[in-house]
């Protein structure tokens, strides 16, 4: 008869972050315990509050299956001697297998006797299994913070504090350190009392009544509800940020919303820094009016009920006025001192004691964007913004505001700048900058912004790579793998060239020429930075579930071009279903091979048609010429595929007729110079060898 299990680990409030990852790593753990017990169940309900990880197994089976199956032993020769004694191997075999061999039988396979023994385990009944097995779920588990308390060595996220284990109505016998599991639950910690819960399936009714919402999504979705019920109240538009949401829920077990206000002179400050203050310090839901312009008020939930709800509101309010006046402060003292100031200030803000100061930074920063530019063929406007820009892009590092609100920086930056008069794409760019600030973030939306984003990330990761600072294994405190990623997303984005071997030694030339190193040596890690990119760039492909195949023709081209890159795995993963697509990849992997050991001077690749045997050469040749003029600089991917597929059936005959490798020196150096022609076009696509035709 089926049986629903209940188990509730009762601790110290756990941090809010933690919670939802804390049941979904019990049940993914709980789950695999039961498989590998062979205990059927139905299904799993979690329950999870700050206080509590709590798992309800229906349909759970009353004892395992039952475990019949026959184990092969040795060939009849070796299990019987010649008189037809059992021998010590079949004496062993059966032994081991709980049996004698008076349960040995004889099966053929395939014309030859063995000796098999059938074997039967008894399942075990549901509650032996989880008293034997639960504490090892529950204590096994990992966290990203643990801690210790009392005398006790063990680590856990919080200390715990109660175990309930009911099989029904029977308690499953666990303990962890001192602390016995029973049916004795706690209520909410100021409006409710300890409740002793009789069956397993009683358990979220029970909770309920001792103010305990203890389903996550029953308490979001209320959550939810009141907070639209104060915004029809009040004709509000209140934002509920997905994140924050999940945030409040998981530290509150009894969620009450309620309205709170701010004085009307803080409107004045930025609404950046009016909603940071809110969602991000204080944890309320801002409000605003139909037009988007924030109103004066906040929503916030508290962990209880409606009494004296009056006096929590007001005691919210009073702490987010503090936070306010700060933030009005540190903007009206910020605009009492110029850019070039702040500027000033950077000379003596350490980057890194490895690398130097802020301002050499920058200045780094002012030379590759400045190379960069001319590059992706930017305006003589932009240029001269991103030049603009990058003299003073980092300054709202030393405001008091960002000083204050580290979350701000970049977008004060963009907030001063255009109060100082700087030009509205300059102050962009100078909060573009930092996008993207995650692995899917927002990419910067100018030009300026996109190239100075690149710059600045450019500017780090080389820098970092040169001083020995570079991300290992999951190790990567400078978050340079994430700033990488964010390169080759912005690439992606703008469409423009990026050879990484190329440019690093074009920037190193342009910093060693403007005396700009700051004796940093980063030609000696051109090559590592160099794969560390294209490792983003596979991740990138990764992401997006590409053939593992056609990552690794694209990312082991010559050039290492990230548009290039980009542009080829696109092509090959469009026409990979189209019926020419092996005959065509074949015929070029024919030749790649020929041509790989080739000891020609790819500088001189002139054909002589004088030394032609056959019709084929002379066809080919021909049809090379033709898309070799063609084949130009904008010419897309996609065109430039097609163009060389098109040789395919000339390259085939050509193969038919000809001997590559001809007797004659001057003959077969003719032909292995027309195969390296089309080979070097063919590589634009990547190492063509890596792919899998069929």
């Amino acid at each position: 008869m089926a049986k629903t299990y209940l188990l509730e680990i009762g601790l110290e409030e756990m941090p809010a972050h933690v919670v939802t990852p804390s049941i979904l790593q019990l049940k993914e753990r709980l789950t695999k315990f039961l498989q590998e017990e062979r205990l059927d169940f139905d299904q799993i309900n979690l329950f999870s509050t700050p206080r509590r990880l709590a798992v309800q197994i229906e349909g759970l089976a009353d004892k395992q299956a039952d475990v019949k199956k026959e184990v092969r032993g040795p060939a009849k020769k070796i299990a019987q001697d010649a008189d037809g004694n059992w021998t010590k191997a079949a004496i062993g075999f059966s032994k081991g297998q709980g049996a004698s061999t008076d349960d040995i039988v004889f099966k053929e396979i395939k014309g030859t006797p063995y000796v098999f023994v059938q074997t039967f385990t008894a399942g075990k009944t549901a509650q032996a299994v989880l008293a034997a097995g639960i504490k090892d779920v529950i204590t096994k588990m990992n966290f990203p913070t643990m801690m210790k308390w009392s005398t006790f060595s063990f680590k856990y996220i919080r200390p715990i504090r109660w175990l309930v284990s009911l099989l029904d109505d029977e308690i499953v016998p666990i303990q962890i350190l001192d602390v016995e599991a029973g049916r004795v639950s706690r209520g909410h910690r100021f409006l409710g009392h300890d409740v002793e819960i009789a069956t397993a399936a009683d358990y979220e009714a029970d909770l309920a009544k001792e103010f305990v919402i203890a389903d996550a999504a029953k308490r979001k979705a209320k959550i939810r509800d009141q907070i639209a019920a104060l915004a029809q109240e009040h004709d509000w538009h209140i934002v509920v940020n997905e994140d924050l949401l999940e945030e409040v829920n998981n530290l509150v077990e009894y969620p009450t919303a309620f309205a709170g206000d701010f004085d009307t002179k803080y409107l004045t400050i930025p609404d950046e820094v009016l909603v940071t203050s809110m969602r991000d310090h204080q944890r309320f839901f801002y409000v605003t009016d139909a037009d988007d312009n924030l109103l004066p008020h906040f929503v916030s939930v508290r962990n209880g009920n409606t009494e004296n709800l009056q006096n929590v509101a007001l005691g919210n309010q009073k702490v987010l006025t503090a936070r306010l006046e700060d933030a009005a402060f540190f903007y009206h003292e910020d605009q009492q001192h110029s850019i070039q100031e702040y500027v000033e200030r950077l000379k003596k803000v350490s980057f890194h004691d490895k690398i130097g100061t802020m301002y050499e930074k920058m200045q780094r920063v002012m030379y590759i964007g400045d190379f960069l530019a001319k590059r992706f063929n930017l305006s003589e406007t932009e240029k001269n913004q991103l030049h603009r820009a990058a003299q003073i892009y980092k300054f709202d590092l030393v405001t008091g505001m960002v000083g204050e609100f580290p979350e701000l920086q970049g977008v004060m930056g963009e907030k001063y700048a255009v109060l100082k008069g700087e030009d509205p794409a300059v102050a962009q760019a100078i909060r573009e900058h930092y996008m993207p600030i995650s692995a899917d973030g927002d990419l910067p939306a100018s030009k300026v912004g996109a190239v100075l984003a690149l710059a600045d990330k450019i500017d780090s990761i080389t820098s970092f790579f040169a001083v020995g600072l570079t991300p290992s294994g999951s190790n990567d405190p400078f978050a340079l793998r994430r700033q990488a990623f964010g390169m080759v997303r912005i690439i992606r984005n703008q469409g423009w060239d990026f050879p990484i071997r190329d440019f690093e030694k074009d920037i190193q030339a342009e910093l060693v020429a403007h005396d700009a190193t700051f004796d940093l040596d980063f030609a000696k890690q051109t090559k590592p930075v160099a794969d560390f990119l294209t490792d983003r760039v596979k991740q990138w492909f990764s992401n997006q579930k590409l053939r593992y195949d056609i990552v690794d023709t694209v990312i082991r081209g010559s050039r290492q071009d990230i548009r290039e890159m980009f542009k080829a795995a696109d092509v090959l993963n469009a026409q990979q279903n189209n019926p020419e697509f092996k005959d065509t990849i074949e015929a070029f992997t024919r030749l790649l091979r020929i041509t790989a050991k080739a000891d020609i001077d790819i500088a001189d690749l002139q054909v002589d048609p004088s030394l032609f045997e056959n019709d084929a050469e002379q066809h080919l040749y021909d049809a090379v010429q033709q898309v070799q003029q063609q084949i130009t600089p904008t010419m897309s991917m996609d065109d430039r595929f097609k163009a060389l597929a098109g040789l395919r059936p000339l390259i085939a005959d050509y193969f038919e007729q000809t001997m590559v490798m001809s007797k004659d020196e001057k003959v077969r150096d003719n032909h292995l110079k027309q195969l390296l022609i089309i080979a070097d076009m063919v590589k634009v696509m990547g190492d063509l060898n890596q792919l899998v035709v069929k």
